[in-house]
């Protein structure tokens, strides 16, 4: 049976595992990055475990914009309580358990939050290759993004709280 809970600071050693299995080293967070998520935003740093093992995890912060800026991945603001987009600056599944609904569960819980709090929608930026599986939960394609984060090219991607009501 998969858990989902908020993150704890004693997650960080398998975080860690699963970032860099997931990223490459330019885009991949690194361990201060985690650390301040973990502290700034536990209520929207959700994992998935079982059995005591984590088999992915997602978080971002609330920001006030549609779209992600490269400044997220660096620092992170306090969050407002009501409106703004959930971002997502990470969804990382194991290797082990990939394939297996974790991170459509994960994005699920996230969906959940989005309501209870009111939020605008969820932004996400994500390579090419990605655009489809995002769209496959509902997610609009924007075009690409300004965002430069590990030398790579981004899409914006949306899913707007009216889709999720529905």
């Amino acid at each position: 049976m998969i858990t989902i809970r908020n993150v704890q600071t004693t997650d960080l050693a398998q975080l860690l595992l699963i970032e860099n299995e997931g990223f490459p080293i330019e885009e991949a967070a690194t361990k201060e990055a985690f650390l301040e998520r973990i502290q700034l935003i536990p209520d929207t740093f959700i994992v998935a475990e079982k059995e005591g093992v984590i088999l992915g995890y997602i978080n971002g912060p609330i920001m006030n914009q549609p779209y992600i800026t490269d400044d997220l991945f660096e620092k992170i603001k306090e969050k407002p309580k009501r409106d703004g987009y959930q971002s997502i600056l990470g969804l990382a599944v194991s290797k082990q358990a990939r394939k297996k609904g974790v991170a459509q569960i994960l994005m699920k819980k996230i969906e959940e939050l989005v309501i209870e709090n009111e939020r605008e929608g969820i932004s996400l930026t994500c390579k090419k290759e990605l655009v489809s599986f995002y769209e496959k939960m509902g997610f609009v394609n924007h075009g690409l993004s300004e965002s430069q984060h590990g030398g790579e090219r981004w899409y914006n991607l949306v899913k707007l709280r009216a889709a999720l009501d529905s």
